[in-house]
């Protein structure tokens, strides 16, 4: 064997490896995507989540609930700064 016909049968092994490599990977991709969009059909949303904080149908009660909750963990921060002083 010379040496073009042993860089030629390597080259063509790297791009059949390569290309065997990036077609499983595609594939794996799409089945991925294609499981998630099937689990997430059968599983509903969680009850307690909300897209944003701030607008509920309530009339607008997010933000009471949302600065009550600062207050709480401002008054937790103090709290344990207050005890783990040096």
């Amino acid at each position: 064997m010379d040496n073009t016909s042993l860089m030629q049968e390597g080259l063509s092994l790297v791009a059949f490896g390569m290309g065997f490599v990036f077609v499983f990977l595609t594939l794996l991709v799409f089945a991925t995507a294609l499981m998630s969009r099937l689990v997430m059909s059968f599983v509903p949303a969680p009850v307690g989540q909300e897209k944003s904080s701030r607008s509920t149908p309530e009339g607008g009660k997010g933000a009471d609930n949302h600065d009550e909750m600062i207050a709480v963990i401002s008054a937790a921060v103090k709290r344990y700064r207050q005890r783990h002083r040096r």
